[in-house]
């Protein structure tokens, strides 16, 4: 948090043509966590007077001091998908690297599409091989050890599921080892087909219909006949996506949730990866490439400005949803499909305890350093609105996400339209 308030000024000043609303708001909101700008409690101690002010929280989800209450809501309520006595696999969905940069500059577009096309070829495909009502859940990733973007999908499969006719429960099995016990899903080199010519057949239909941004250096691909060319070129790159099975005969799918969990807040790098912040210069910790090294993670350097301008990558387009639910586990089935689930299974539904509200709402009071006795609030100052505060003296002296000199025709960064 730190490292992003003391570059992001030189972080506009450099890449001020691709710091789009958005981005300016998200880092805005960010400068401000939990300080005076925001309003908060003052606590006493009612033994020895002694007075703490506590201030509010931004509670944006890109924050990595707010992410801990909405993960463990999200936790809490994804667990509830899960059900005894099934394998869950977690597929991941990778795209091609030619693809990368356009996808930066039409992320709401492509994102929304790359989740359309992975649930797609995994319902056919289920449908095909096992004949059972397919669920998922996928969660969007966007970046790499480096801070890269590298955009892909984390999907939970749960490894069988009701008959199409409700009649029974069909379990995924190889089908060329049906007397095997190894826990199997899919052939996953069909489903890296199915999934390409989804996303391939996705994007020429953004093409078509004029969804796709192709501002300089892109403006060649415009034409119908060159983009075709190039995405030839893609479609022959490889399209991989890999199916983890379950480690063990015994292993807890609350794992592999917990797991996805980390990427749902908080930002793409964790304060337990930073090593050294000195000279302008930002150490952390990252996983190696090179598959002899046995992918060990190495210290890692980036500048200060170009640490943030990787950071600002991954800030999502404003309302984007990065984890969904599809077929069984969906909104709109998911009650008659886990009832339909246990009852096929014979496992009965858990009771479930009172669900409390996250510990940044309960704001439990903080004890006395002094003479650790518990303190009082003794006033409060509920938080403003953004737009207020976005236009009240208290807002970073740098924010102005409209402001006349962004020059939106200077595109150096990463060379892709801009995108919000």
């Amino acid at each position: 948090m730190d490292l992003l308030r003391q570059y992001t000024p030189e972080y506009l000043e450099c890449y001020g043509a691709q710091a789009v609303p958005q981005v300016q708001s998200v880092l805005g909101k960010l400068a401000l966590c939990r300080t005076a700008a925001l309003g908060g409690h003052v606590y006493q101690c009612p033994q020895c007077q002694y007075r703490r002010q506590v201030y509010n929280s931004c509670i944006d989800r890109h924050c990595p001091q707010c992410s801990g209450g909405r993960r463990a809501d999200w936790l809490a309520k994804t667990t509830e998908l899960l059900l005894p006595k099934i394998d869950y696999f977690q597929v991941v969905f990778t795209l091609p690297e030619p693809l990368w940069p356009l996808m930066l500059g039409n992320r709401r577009a492509t994102y929304r599409l790359l989740f359309h096309a992975a649930w797609e070829a995994l319902r056919e495909v289920l449908g095909e091989e096992v004949g059972c009502e397919p669920a998922a859940l996928m969660v969007l990733h966007t970046w790499n050890q480096h801070l890269e973007h590298y955009p892909h999908l984390h999907a939970l499969v749960p490894g069988g599921g009701p008959s199409r006719d409700g009649q029974q429960w069909v379990r995924s099995q190889d089908p060329h080892h049906p007397d095997r016990d190894k826990p199997y899903l899919v052939d996953n080199r069909l489903l890296s087909e199915r999934f390409r010519d989804k996303f391939l057949a996705g994007l020429t239909r953004l093409h078509r219909n004029g969804k796709l941004k192709l501002d300089h250096p892109w403006s060649h691909l415009k034409e119908p006949a060159a983009f075709a060319a190039w995405l030839k070129m893609s479609c022959d790159c490889a399209w991989v996506v890999y199916i983890e099975p379950p480690p063990t005969e015994n292993a807890n799918p609350e794992h592999v949730v917990k797991y996805l969990a980390r990427y749902l807040t908080g930002g793409p790098i964790s304060d337990r990866r930073l090593i050294d912040h000195q000279e302008d210069q930002v150490t952390f910790w990252a996983r190696g490439q090179d598959k002899q090294s046995g992918n060990k993670s190495e210290p890692y350097t980036l500048r200060g400005v170009e640490f943030t301008r990787r950071w600002a990558m991954h800030i999502l387009p404003k309302g984007f949803v990065k984890s969904r639910c599809f077929g069984g586990f969906s909104c709109r089935h998911r009650k008659a499909y886990l009832g339909r689930c246990r009852e096929l299974l014979g496992c009965e539904r858990p009771e479930l305890e009172p669900v409390e509200a996250p510990a940044e709402e309960r704001r439990p009071a903080p004890v006395c350093p002094k003479c650790q006795t518990p303190m009082e609030c003794i006033s409060e100052v509920e938080r403003p609105g953004w737009n207020r505060v976005f236009n009240s003296p208290d807002r970073p002296w740098w924010y102005d996400p409209f402001g006349h000199a962004i020059a939106w025709g200077c595109l150096q960064w990463y060379r892709v339209p801009p995108d919000g």
